[in-house]
């Protein structure tokens, strides 16, 4: 059996600030989005802001990944890295994934862009079912629901929009560890999940796929992660915590800059 973390109130508070932190890095990251720069650019701003929070990165190095953030262009799902060589264009769908690592514990978001803020037609529509996806998964996380009512809850919202939901990445808990036990899926179980309970952090995170949810890693940097007949796709994550009313968003980017 699977061992859930139910956080106390002492380590919630220090979830909060890392949270807090990762909030507020990935908003300033997202804001400076430009078509012409580099995602390494982006990368070396990451690190900046990563910095004046206090906190590291949470991506650097982990299981060898080799830069701060992760950045994801059109049909990249998830997992890319900046590169000095890949020039953001006018259009195209930006997926930034931050994770600070603050005083021992974590916080994760991610959310899509469009460099140059005019995204077509379908690259719009994609980007809101996505993030309403997001929205209905948060709405359902309330305790003594399952893992399975957010999973059900992401699907429907996505596939209304007549997009799919990626199968081979999922959320998951996130507190003392970047990855944490359980896992959520974007997709209707067919097995018992884990009842929600006060006290559990989640970061549920939707990849959305404007064709189908199949997917490729890249052979060359073993990391990026595409889709695989090369239709675009979005990310949006937020940092959850469950608690005994409705469930509170721990990445709802601070009024105040973290110092």
């Amino acid at each position: 059996m699977e061992h859930i973390t139910i956080y106390k109130e002492n380590e919630i508070e220090k979830i909060r600030l890392a949270a807090q932190a990762s909030a507020q890095v990935l908003d300033r990251l997202c804001a400076a989005v430009q078509p012409g720069m580099s995602t390494l650019d982006l990368d070396n701003l990451a690190e900046c802001f990563i910095r004046e929070t206090g906190g590291r990165s949470g991506s650097l190095n982990y299981h060898g990944y080799p830069r701060q953030v992760c950045i994801s262009l059109n049909d990249e799902v998830v997992h890319g890295i900046g590169r000095a060589d890949r020039i953001i264009q006018f259009g195209d769908l930006v997926s930034l994934d931050v994770v600070v690592a603050l005083d021992g514990y974590y916080g994760d978001n991610a959310r899509t862009v469009c460099a140059g803020g005019h995204p077509s037609p379908l690259a719009s529509r994609l980007l809101e079912a996505t993030e309403s996806a997001l929205m209905a998964g948060i709405e359902a996380a309330v305790e003594g629901n399952t893992i399975n009512d957010i999973s059900i809850a992401v699907q429907r919202v996505a596939e209304d929009a007549g997009f799919q939901c990626v199968r081979d990445m999922v959320g998951h808990g996130c507190g003392k560890h970047m990855h944490e036990s359980p896992e959520v899926p974007n997709f209707r179980q067919r097995r018992k999940t884990p009842t929600l309970q006060a006290g559990m952090v989640l970061c549920i995170e939707p990849m959305v796929n404007a064709g189908t949810w199949e997917i490729e890693i890249d052979r060359q940097d073993q990391w990026t992660c595409r889709t695989l007949d090369h239709a675009p796709s979005a990310h949006f994550e937020h940092q959850v915590l469950i608690t005994r009313k409705k469930p509170e968003i721990l990445t709802l980017c601070p009024k105040k800059p973290i110092a």
